[in-house]
């Protein structure tokens, strides 16, 4: 049976099948989470495979080798930087998380370990975030009831999973 979990843990370290970065769309190594990745997977290495994709739109995502990662491989959704809400950002957030999903079942996988995507330097509202990203996580295992599927949405801190878990319970209603 599907879920969807919120968890403190760092991505770098789950052991899950595909794990997401938050990427930027010229899909260099940035700083936050991003940063992160890059550094655990081995940054020559997913520099180099980064580069040979060189850029992801605003709201999709591609996907590369895990590298040096428990996972065996990166999503690199591109989230929108928050500009007031006006500018096609929910869409565009709930877009990159539904795309990052549909890679995941394209290549096979069944576990999957987000960030809160555009929530930290992109400047995304925490609660907006949330919903957007358990919306178009709920959707897509709604529309995909015939598999079984994991969703992870880790975070660093508590009062975000509590946050989190607020917002998915309204959801589930």
């Amino acid at each position: 049976m599907s879920s969807i979990r919120i968890v403190v843990d760092d991505v770098t370290k789950m052991k899950v099948d595909c794990v997401v970065n938050a990427a930027n769309s010229g899909l260099w190594e940035g700083g936050g989470v991003c940063g992160a990745i890059f550094a655990a997977a081995g940054s020559a290495e997913l520099t180099r495979a980064c580069s040979a994709i060189g850029h992801c739109p605003t709201g999709s995502a591609v996907i590369t080798p895990g590298f040096r990662l428990p996972a065996k491989y990166i999503i690199h959704a591109v989230g929108p930087r928050w500009s007031g809400g006006h500018s096609g950002e929910p869409e565009q957030l709930y877009n990159c998380y539904r795309r990052a999903l549909e890679l995941m079942l394209e290549n096979g996988c069944s576990t999957i370990a987000f960030p809160l995507i555009s929530s930290g330097i992109f400047g995304y509202p925490k609660e907006q975030a949330w919903e957007r990203a358990l919306r178009a996580c709920s959707d897509f295992l709604r529309e995909n009831a015939d598999r079984d599927v994991t969703v992870y949405i880790a975070v660093l801190e508590n009062s975000a999973k509590k946050l989190g878990e607020s917002v998915l319970a309204e959801i589930e209603k």
